[in-house]
């Protein structure tokens, strides 16, 4: 077989009609072979002989799409350097942009040897090849005319989704696709997302990844997927197809279908370790190809910084580390179509040193990226090392999960550690978060739950974790849930019980919409989706963690509550405004762009927002002070909304206030009511002045119809 040169760009294996390119760097290594795969497992051994700079190249003729590969590295076996060469394994190109297999712990992916007593110090001898292999891909896609919806951030709703989890049980979806990329974007779920009114799925990992031995060993797998190794590969568990590469394809006609619907993709992408663990962990790609490169090494080189709780982290100080995340970053979006990723634990790769730096080079270079900048950025404002929680601190340009917003709103639900000044700024856009740094209200993505806890009903219905089914003794996830159980622990009968906890349900979901920011709502949420008390479901590919769609009518009830409340929000930029509220006089009346009202009708005084005892408040919307247009360059101009809450277990009078006009008020939702009234029926209308009941634990919408200039 011919070997040439080669070129040293692009990283990576690319195709050119007549042979393939293949390039990889490693500052260390003193050798490289390509190692090309035929189907039965045989490999031939190319000898990589050029190098430029430090990446190793060469050009293989009559070579295509489909072709299977991998990399055996020769260098220096001297771990307390932190350099871990072993020819003796076949190593997974960081680069690879499709994959085929998965790992096998059987045929060996250790560099060590085993059962050694010296441990990760003794280079192994056994010749492992346990890792998926590369394969080389075509990049011709027929994208027709797709285009990006590009919804604005705050007409956005979020869905947070995992591929698996939301078909696997879905009767209407063909069984051949279920569970599978394909099965997302299948006529009957992309029907469920635009019925609902969600605006994005976030896609739970999708990056190819590793199923630890330890779980594989006791019936388990890496369910969640936060354990990358493959940062341009989608992972071969979703795909419908045995074809080789065939992930690919249906990973973009996932995308190019759920486009053509209007629906966004964005990514939650693990950049901040790998599935290669500490010391002790795997050598499947980059601790093999160039270990100092990649991670960050502690003391003389030999273990890990850990900021993840994973066992490694990324080098992103390190220039080849930081291109490999955005050429990562930039494949995604012009050669998959993604609008966005979502960065999980972002606080680790903002780490110059030890603390987390805004100025860091990952910052810069996607502030400037002409590509990267110009897609949703999400990021998970935290990470488990020291000053690593971040939330409000990330720059212009990026949205934040706001755990503060999660922390508040169960806060008051629960009726415990009340702290109205703070509920009021996580209602309003967390203005004392993002306001001086140049962002708006929807850099803050508000969450209530995510894929990390409980679900919304095990929110409700539970005060402890239940791991139990994980297999470690009920001591993994956290012990910190903020939830309340309603007064039984776990699964009922008791009707009040019962009761109290959908109201409970729909008083989340309802703050949770009814907030200004972006929402995003856990997915299975709107129809009761239970994990029975495990908060830490990463493990679980099974019924605990699938969705069930045999839906019930009290569940069909809550999914016709959340679609409403979805609607609602939709249909009025009151509710989901582009700017922070000023506070301000609106020209020609006596009201402000939002005003706050105790029980009584009087509005609130600086006493009140400090009295620990305010269990329920009243904030008033004004439709012309929004002060905002429309794409059209024309002033938005919308209805009058008044709120109200009332946290507390007492029913109490609440006096609608008589600000605006005399025009009476309308109510919208009432989630003491599993039901928000539908078009041409009876409406409940209140008259300025006059009191509303407001249920122990509840919350009211009411709308003022104002006719538009």
């Amino acid at each position: 077989m011919r070997v040439l040169p080669g070129k040293a760009f692009p990283l990576g294996a690319s195709w050119d009609g007549k042979g393939v390119n293949f390039a990889i760097y490693s500052e260390n290594a003193t050798g490289v072979d390509l190692c090309l795969i035929d189907e039965d497992g045989s490999e031939t051994r190319l000898s990589m002989r050029e190098r430029t700079g430090f990446t190793w190249h060469c050009y293989v003729p009559d070579v295509g799409p489909g072709q299977m590969y991998g990399y055996r590295v020769n260098g220096p076996w001297e771990p307390e350097r932190g350099l871990r060469f072993n020819p003796n394994n076949l190593l997974l190109d960081p680069y690879a942009k499709a994959l085929e297999g998965r790992e096998r712990w059987e045929a060996g992916l250790f560099a060590y040897e085993l059962g050694s007593a010296k441990g990760d110090l003794e280079k192994g001898s056994r010749d492992s090849r346990g890792v998926p292999r590369g394969v080389v891909v075509d990049p011709a896609f027929d994208w027709g005319n797709d285009r990006p919806p590009d919804i604005p951030f705050h007409k956005s709703v979020f869905y947070e989704v995992h591929v698996r989890g939301a078909t696997i049980r879905h009767p209407r979806v063909p069984p051949e696709i279920r569970g599978r990329y394909a099965g997302l974007a299948s006529d009957p779920m992309i029907e469920y997302f635009t019925s609902l009114g969600v605006t994005a799925l976030e896609l739970l990992p999708v990056h190819g990844f590793v199923d630890d031995q330890h779980l594989l060993d006791t019936g388990k797998r890496n369910y969640w997927g936060y354990n990358s190794i493959a940062f341009f590969a989608p992972d071969v568990r979703y795909r419908s197809s045995d074809a080789t590469g065939s992930g690919v394809r249906e990973f973009r006609e996932m995308v190019k279908r759920l486009h053509a619907a209007g629906i966004e993709v964005i990514l939650d992408v693990v950049y901040n370790h790998t599935a290669e663990g500490n010391h002790l962990g795997p050598t499947i790609s980059f601790k093999g190809i160039d270990n100092p490169t990649y991670y960050r090494l502690a003391g003389g080189g030999r273990h890990y910084f850990d900021y993840t709780g994973t066992g490694n982290t990324l080098n992103v100080r390190h220039p080849q580390t930081l291109q490999l995340i955005m050429d990562s970053l930039r494949y995604w979006i012009t050669e998959m179509h993604v609008d966005g990723f979502r960065f999980d634990l972002a606080s680790t790769l903002a780490r110059s040193l030890h603390e987390v730096d805004q100025l860091s080079s990952f910052f810069t270079i996607i502030h400037q990226d002409p590509v990267i900048g110009r897609v949703k950025l999400i990021a998970e404002p935290w990470d488990v090392g020291e000053g690593g929680y971040q939330v409000g601190n990330f720059p212009v340009g990026w949205t934040e999960w706001n755990g503060k917003y999660r922390d508040a709103i169960r806060a008051v639900w629960r009726g415990l550690g009340r702290n109205t000044g703070e509920l009021g700024y996580r209602l309003t856009g967390s203005s004392d978060l993002y306001a001086d740094s140049g962002r708006a209200p929807f850099a803050s993505i508000n969450f209530v739950v995510a894929h990390d806890g409980f679900t919304l009903r095990d929110l409700v219905s539970y005060n402890d974790k239940h791991n139990e089914q994980n297999g470690e003794n009920n001591r993994d996830g956290s012990d910190d849930n903020q939830s309340w159980n309603c007064g039984v622990e776990g699964e009922t009968t008791n009707p009040s019980v019962l009761t109290l906890r959908r109201r409970q349900v729909r008083n989340f979901l309802a703050t949770l919409l009814l907030s200004q920011g972006t929402p995003m709502i856990c997915g299975g949420d709107e129809i009761g989706r239970t994990q029975r008390g495990n908060n830490n479901a990463y493990c679980q590919d099974n019924e605990l963690s699938w969705y069930d769609w045999d839906l019930d009518e009290e569940k069909k009830r809550l999914l016709d509550f959340t679609t409403r409340l979805i609607a609602i929000r939709r249909d009025h930029p009151a509710l989901h405004r582009a700017k922070f509220f000023k506070g301000r006089r609106i020209r020609g009346t006596n009201v402000r762009d939002i005003m706050w009202y105790r029980h009584d009708g009087a509005e609130m005084t600086d006493a009140d927002w400090s009295n620990p005892a305010t269990a329920a408040l009243g904030l008033f919307l004004a439709g012309q002070g929004i002060d905002d247009v429309d794409e059209l360059g024309n002033c938005l101009d919308d209805d009058d909304f008044f709120f109200v809450l009332n946290g507390s277990d007492t029913t109490m009078p609440f006096t609608i206030p008589r600000a605006s006009s005399d025009e009476p008020w309308t109510l919208l939702v009432d989630t003491s009511k599993d039901a928000i009234p539908h078009e041409g029926e009876e409406p409940v209308v209140v008259l300025r002045g006059e009191a509303t009941e407001l249920l122990a634990r509840s919350l009211k919408l009411f709308v003022s119809r104002r006719t538009k200039t």
